[in-house]
């Protein structure tokens, strides 16, 4: 009689637990299609678990939901060689790329990654990727971070772009983009988003728009961009973090408001011409660079302003005062 009630003990636990991990082997479909993606890059070593006589939902690179479709593509720091198969685009759950720092990870950004329209996260961060950037995946409009940076992608700055509401990070930098940074990019649903501009071929100035927004950080470094920057300074904004450096810009400096939270600026090397305003006594930096530009008169003396040694002011027309030669 015991035998026949653990029996039955077991056979009613086995019955609880067995839709769960029915629920959890991997999807057909989605399977077949990851398949496709291996076949593409030529079965590379790093994705040697990928076998069709296993579940997928057990492979390395791949994250399976509780209905077992895959929502997570994952590979990076590798050998593997190839384009982006615009088979990705047939992974309909998908809510995470990230394809970084592969060794030849190159062409074109798939235009069909916009089909993806679950994607959260998406990071093709240090390629050989080339080509422009569609500006359909503007139609990603769940995304909340966004990386295609280090990587040789030419072409002008999607203006639709800016339809992505919710980002908190958009990073472009180190390629080859040109033109204008778009207009649009004032107008960002998420007003403190963090952007990442640096070391392209951007020209021209700074969009009006961008005071209405409170970039986390903004770097727009090492580009040829001119006219002013005060759009990006503001005593009720919330950055911390604004790079110039690099650039082309040429304005009076001693005008300049800056938010309380501001605690790493750089402006090196441009043509910006004033003084130094009193108010940077009371900003709790971390980093400061004004070298290379036009700057005169005396260091205000306060704050975090003479911890910094002479190189983040050399090179300036006339300014003087700790830690520079007394005026």
């Amino acid at each position: 009689m015991k035998t026949l009630h653990f029996f039955c003990l077991s056979l009613f636990l086995f019955s609880l637990y067995t839709p769960i991990a029915l629920s959890r082997t991997c999807n057909a479909d989605d399977k077949k299609v990851l398949l496709q993606i291996k076949a593409s890059f030529g079965n590379p070593y790093i994705l040697a678990s990928w076998q069709n006589d296993t579940d997928c939902c057990d492979w390395y690179n791949v994250e399976c939901d509780s209905n077992g479709r895959i929502i997570s593509l994952t590979i990076f720091d590798g050998t593997l060689s190839g384009e982006i198969p615009a088979e990705i685009a047939n992974l309909p759950y998908l809510q995470m790329i990230d394809l970084n720092t592969l060794s030849d990870l190159h062409g074109s950004i798939p235009d069909a990654l916009s089909k993806l329209t679950n994607l959260n996260f998406l990071r093709l961060k240090q390629n050989k990727l080339t080509g422009s950037i569609p500006p359909s995946l503007s139609k990603l409009t769940k995304l909340t971070f966004f990386d295609v940076s280090h990587n040789q992608l030419t072409g002008t700055i999607p203006g639709s772009l800016s339809n992505l509401g919710n980002l908190n990070a958009l990073h472009l930098d180190n390629n080859e983009l040109s033109g204008a940074i778009p207009d649009s990019f004032g107008n960002f649903g998420n007003k403190q988003l963090s952007l990442y501009l640096s070391n392209n071929q951007l020209v021209g100035s700074i969009p009006a728009g961008f005071a209405n927004m409170h970039f986390d950080d903004i770097d727009l470094s090492h580009n040829k961009l001119s006219g002013n920057a005060y759009v990006l300074f503001s005593s009720d904004g919330t950055s911390q973090t604004i790079d110039i450096s690099y650039n082309m810009f040429s304005y009076d400096f001693s005008k300049t408001t800056f938010p309380s939270s501001l605690t790493y600026l750089d402006i090196n090397h441009n043509s910006i011409t004033g003084s130094l305003p009193a108010a940077m006594t009371g900003l709790n930096l971390q980093l400061l660079n004004v070298s290379y530009n036009r700057l005169c008169g005396q260091i205000p003396v306060g704050g975090k302003l003479q911890s910094f040694d002479s190189s983040s002011y050399d090179h300036n027309k006339c300014l003087c005062g700790s830690p520079l030669p007394a005026c």
